[in-house]
């Protein structure tokens, strides 16, 4: 009988396959809604650029890491994150790369990634250059959780009609730069990866 191995993600193949079926940003908005699209890239015009030392975190991680995004180019939570995600991975080395997949293009991506039993989006799955999956997190940043709480505005999600506070922005930014920045060093740290190339 032979030996299981001991680093291992049964699921690698699926996320290689959806992985192959998104398309990178500019792509992503090129094919969508011009009237979504423009909500996109408008909502990028008031995301701060990130400071030095933000930008450092993100540096010297020397890994592949592809930056899954599940979404939906007409939902108010990712016209805001979606650029922030793109701000974010273009601040990282070369070899970290994003591609959008749209909500309603694999149903079983779509029972992969519910949220309290929900089709949320976004959701955001890092995965390594063999497709294992580092983690994943969605759908709202804990920003957008309490504003919500504070101003119970009633409306099951934002339009993205109208940019937050600024202050609000940057806050839910700098909450995916903390966690890009702990799915890298994980990818970093992994020991096979390690192994791999003698570091």
């Amino acid at each position: 009988m032979a030996e299981a191995p001991k680093y291992l993600d049964v699921r690698a193949g699926f996320w290689r396959e959806v992985w192959e079926a998104s398309a990178d940003y500019a792509t992503y908005l090129d094919d969508s809604e011009a009237d979504h699209a423009d909500k996109w890239r408008d909502m990028a015009t008031h995301i701060v650029p990130l400071s030095p030392d933000q930008s450092a975190r993100l540096k010297g991680m020397n890994r592949t890491v592809h930056v899954l995004v599940y979404t939906g180019v007409w939902c108010g939570d990712c016209v805001r994150q979606g650029p922030m995600l793109q701000q974010l991975v273009e601040a990282c080395d070369p070899g970290v790369t994003l591609r959008l997949h749209d909500r309603d293009m694999n149903a079983s991506l779509t029972d992969e990634l519910r949220v309290l039993g929900a089709m949320r989006v976004p959701i955001v799955v890092f995965l390594t250059e063999d497709f294992f999956e580092i983690g994943r997190f969605g759908d709202r940043m804990l920003t957008i959780y309490r504003a919500k709480a504070t101003r119970e505005l009633g409306a099951a999600c934002s339009t993205g009609l109208i940019a937050p506070p600024a202050d609000e922005l940057a806050a839910e930014r700098d909450e995916w730069l903390d966690i890009f920045e702990r799915m890298l060093l994980m990818a970093r740290l992994s020991p096979p990866l390690r192994q791999r190339y003698g570091d």
